[in-house]
């Protein structure tokens, strides 16, 4: 909240010209009528029920054997980086599956690894990295989004030496309940494969035909297959996360509409215009601070680079624009705290501005 009235307190001092501050508003609008229309019912809604699940029925000991403070680093920090990648997800549609692993008891090194590397390496946005904008900048994009994510957990790690009973998003533990264990498999397959067939580039109504289909698989086990009461805490727990990080998706969402049409567009290429550690700096500090709705960094992109972007910050941008976003910020503050996002978001934009500047240098 201070920081909403910060940024409107600031605009509201600026000598503004009316045009520019109308436009401003019907940005805000139009991003975050966008938003709601293309991510809430396909993205975040199957995102925050995966949520749910994973608070429920996963069991807290299975989460800390592979994804724990004492979990061995090269199994925790290897499954962290790499399982976004069948997940079709932006920045936000991350939060929620992050705050469930959190919940369960993730450490803080493999949840920070997997908020940063989810978005940036599912399949979706690899295969339209390299089919628009080139093999060179998408194969540096694969390798650097896998690489620096383990370096932004292990620094994460290091930073704060979290300890396995240290706090997540909330406290409260359910009682084990008995269910159909068979089930659970085939329920979590139809949940992550909606998010999976969401990303898929075929005809609408053969991936929303499908995705009626997996979500029609999950009612059915959820009704047939599992225990009432146990079913009563999923939904519960689904609603918890949505009333908990919707409300900061769509203020955040709302800002960064707000604040494009301030941001002078010629300046910016002006200092992208070369693979110079500043240049990569500006371009990580932009993509981390705006949002872009999920594909849409790589056309963005394209344009840039016409515009005269070197290949540097174009994966400066990249690599910190779909890990990051002011509305995820707002979330991120909500599960780990003021301190540990305000380190977490400075350790991803060094992190991208050096991985970025020797992308350039070497190739």
């Amino acid at each position: 909240m201070a920081l909403v009235v910060g940024v409107f307190a600031v605009l509201y001092f600026m000598p503004v010209d009316s045009a520019l501050f109308t436009g401003a508003i019907l940005s805000a609008v139009s991003l975050l009528n966008e938003y709601a229309r293309e991510h809430v019912l396909t993205c975040l809604v199957p995102a925050f029920f995966i949520a749910g699940a994973i608070a429920v029925f996963v069991r807290k000991d299975i989460v800390m054997r592979y994804l724990g403070s004492q979990a061995h680093r090269a199994v925790s920090y290897s499954l962290a980086a790499v399982s976004g990648a069948i997940l079709a997800v932006c920045s936000c549609t991350i939060l929620p599956l992050f705050a469930g692993i959190r919940k369960r008891g993730a450490g803080l090194g493999p949840a920070s690894t997997f908020l940063f590397s989810g978005p940036a390496i599912n399949v979706a946005a690899m295969f339209l990295t390299v089919s628009v904008l080139g093999v060179k900048i998408g194969v540096g994009r694969i390798v650097a989004a896998v690489s620096l994510s383990v370096l932004v957990g292990l620094t994460m790690q290091a930073i704060f030496r979290e300890r396995p009973e240290d706090g997540g998003l909330f406290v409260e533990e359910y009682d084990q309940v008995e269910t159909g264990k068979r089930f659970l498999v085939p329920f979590f397959a139809a949940m992550v494969g909606v998010l999976v067939v969401n990303g898929l580039a075929v005809d609408p109504l053969i991936r929303y035909g499908l995705m009626l289909a997996l979500v029609a698989v999950v009612a059915g086990i959820a009704i047939f297959g599992l225990h009432r009461e146990t079913v009563r805490q999923w939904l519960e727990e689904t609603w918890v996360f949505t009333k908990t990080l919707l409300p900061l998706l769509f203020i955040g969402v709302f800002i960064a509409g707000f604040v494009m049409p301030f941001i002078p567009d010629r300046l910016v290429i002006s200092l992208v215009g070369e693979n110079s550690l500043a240049g990569n700096m500006v371009a990580a500090v932009f993509g981390a601070f705006m949002y872009f709705s999920t594909l849409t960094e790589v056309p963005i992109l394209q344009a840039l680079i016409s515009k005269g972007m070197a290949d540097g910050p174009a994966l400066a941008l990249l690599l910190a624009g779909p890990s990051l976003s002011l509305p995820n910020m707002l979330v991120i503050r909500k599960v780990l705290g003021t301190g540990k996002t305000a380190v977490y978001v400075g350790i991803v934009v060094v992190y991208a501005t050096l991985g970025s500047w020797v992308f350039g240098l070497i190739w």
